[in-house]
């Protein structure tokens, strides 16, 4: 199912597009017809895949190299959206900080809270008044599976996502009578640099890790039905219903303490 370019279009933008789950969102949403603002840190990278976009879909794009980290970071976004009609913002970037909470770089711990947490904020707070004002649009937030429930040697990050997961909530339910669809994605493990950035080897996972491209088909569809909240994967739903929050903690608990250590002894 293609996303309808005419509520979610002509413009749409997606934050941390230069990998992962990001570029695929930018990849869709350029196939359905709809033209890209890209944004993430490495502007040589955001360039590459808009001119691929481009010649491949007949698609226009911008280009935003910005640190979503930094307290100015909505000035150069809002500088290079101000004169477009943007239809739909995909608030995808973010960062996790593996290792245990106690004895960690605490300035580090408050830039994956800005990142995380203040940059969706301020990022949903300026489209979506724009959204509002047009009478029709969307947003997805992207939180992560199981973060609600806390997940120990990651347990800020964990906290950072569960704070995108209740304001995509709340949103959608505020947003509902203005035509703007809000959906929070929750996706499980993904093929993404993400799972070597913990430390983990996705061939040793408990369960397969998606391919990005399902994983933002997924949340493009329960968007385009409003639907509040998208767990990509029947594995993963099925998981998230039947086994119990505490055991989830105990083996994301074996899983990440032992890349932990292992990072710990070689330092």
């Amino acid at each position: 199912m293609s996303i309808n370019a005419h509520r979610f279009g002509p413009w749409a933008v997606v934050t941390g597009a230069s990998s992962g789950i990001g570029r695929e969102f930018a990849h869709q949403l350029a196939d359905a017809g709809i033209n890209v603002v890209l944004v993430a840190r490495r502007l040589a990278a955001l360039q590459e895949l808009g001119s691929a976009l481009a010649r491949g879909y007949g698609v226009d794009y911008r280009a935003v190299g910005v640190d979503l980290s930094d307290p100015g970071m909505l000035t150069p976004i809002t500088q290079a959206t101000n004169d477009i009609d943007v239809g739909l913002l995909v608030s995808n970037a973010g960062a996790a900080l593996p290792g245990p909470f106690v004895g960690s770089d605490l300035q580090a711990q408050r830039a994956i809270l800005r990142l995380n947490t203040a940059a969706h904020v301020g990022l949903t707070h300026h489209f979506g008044e724009r959204l509002v004002r047009r009478g029709r649009g969307g947003i997805v937030l992207v939180s992560a599976l199981g973060a609600k429930h806390g997940v120990p040697y990651l347990a800020h990050t964990a906290a950072t996502k569960a704070y995108v997961a209740s304001l995509g909530a709340g949103l959608h339910g505020e947003l509902a009578k203005h035509g703007v669809h809000v959906t929070v994605l929750h996706p499980g493990p993904t093929r993404t640099p993400a799972i070597a950035e913990l430390g983990l080897d996705p061939d040793t996972l408990p369960m397969p890790p998606m391919a990005p491209d399902d994983c933002a088909r997924e949340a493009l569809r329960a968007l385009e039905r409003n639907r509040t909240h998208c767990i990509p994967g029947r594995l993963n739903r099925v998981t998230t219903a039947l086994v119990p929050a505490a055991l989830t903690r105990s083996m994301m608990s074996r899983m990440l303490a032992r890349p932990t250590q292992l990072d710990t002894a070689t330092k």
